[in-house]
């Protein structure tokens, strides 16, 4: 053993043993496994992951991430493949949904009696849908008139979608008004609430949206991205409660995605956040060190760094606790972390 490797023996044996968070040494060198994270959630990024065809590229990435119960990864570009399919291991399965092309942000995938159905928004088309797992439409849905807050459809941009165990679904205006709509389970507009501020209740950019069932009551929970914090809600849309981003505990919230009593922040600057079942920080994953290589769409393929973040905007579990990232991106970049038991 020369004296380079003990030392660095020696620093895995730190890290790992302090419950440290492991991102700031992720960087391997040559076929080095790159580990990230702490405690029971640490895991390998797997380099390379996802194929697709010759001379293929994701193309412009401005979507989410969704994992169906057979464990494929659906993410969702600007491109004519509105949604690419890959498996597992990271093969191409296939594209789809070339009608929503251009726009198309948040998803949900959710089994349901009589199948499994994903729902999603697209802010340019002011529409939001449920579509079957091979890109049919079930049905699509304009801006809610009902709410009278928008005079056109234009000012209606969705970014996210969640459904509650009910039926009902509630769908973020992010890129709009910044309000907050609720769907009953006939598709029926009920409430809306929200509009733009600071103060609790009120969003600027509420990016993303999620039911949270970790506690005995499920709640509404909300990335309020440009306010840098996540808000709560009950089902008819009451404040409960709001962490804050201060002292760098959260950037720019840009995507949410609940496995158990964990939850999982996509950090549009740079970075993947965990946290436990009561909200307290895990730890950061593949925190870009260079601030001007965050939450941009620019950064060339050659400037990658495995075990760095650029722009995470899509997030997921899988079944084994496996995560994807999918970030924003002129050519898409999606990142599959291995779970390290």
């Amino acid at each position: 053993m020369t004296l380079n490797d003990f030392f660095r023996g020696m620093c895995f044996v730190v890290f790992f043993t302090t419950g440290l968070n492991f991102s700031a040494f992720a960087q391997g060198s040559g076929n080095e496994a790159i580990i990230i994270g702490a405690g029971k959630h640490r895991y390998e990024w797997v380099k390379g992951w996802g194929k697709l065809p010759e001379g293929k590229i994701i193309g412009d990435s401005h979507g989410g991430a969704q994992v169906d119960s057979q464990g494929r990864l659906y993410v969702s570009t600007d491109t004519e493949n509105a949604i690419i399919v890959f498996d597992a291991d990271g093969k191409f399965v296939k594209g789809m949904a070339s009608e929503w092309k251009n726009g198309t942000h948040g998803m949900e995938i959710r089994k349901e009696k009589d199948g499994e159905f994903i729902y999603l928004v697209n802010w340019k088309r002011n529409e939001f849908g449920k579509l079957t797992l091979d890109g049919k439409d079930v049905w699509v849905k304009g801006y809610p008139e009902q709410s009278g807050i928008y005079t056109k459809k234009d000012e209606f941009r969705p970014t996210g979608i969640a459904v509650a165990p009910n039926g009902d679904f509630y769908v973020t205006d992010g890129y709009g008004k910044q309000y907050i709509h609720r769907y009953n389970a006939k598709g029926e507009y009920v409430s809306s609430w929200g509009g733009k501020g600071t103060e609790d209740g009120k969003f600027q950019t509420p990016h993303a949206i999620v039911v949270d069932t970790r506690g005995p009551t499920p709640m509404i929970l909300v990335a309020d991205r440009e306010n840098h914090r996540l808000q709560w809600f009950t089902l008819d849309g009451k404040h409960v409660k709001t962490v804050s981003g201060d002292g760098d505990l959260l950037r720019r919230p840009a995507v949410l995605n609940i496995r158990g009593t964990d939850l999982v922040v996509g950090d549009l600057a740079g970075r993947v956040t965990i946290f436990d079942k009561d909200n307290k920080l895990v730890t950061h994953l593949g925190d870009n060190v260079d601030p001007k290589k965050r939450a941009t769409n620019k950064v060339p393929p050659e400037e990658w760094v495995d075990g760095q973040f650029i722009a995470p905007h899509g997030i997921c579990w899988d079944q084994k606790g496996n995560l994807y990232v999918h970030e924003w991106m002129l050519v898409g970049r999606v990142i599959k972390l291995r779970r390290v038991k």
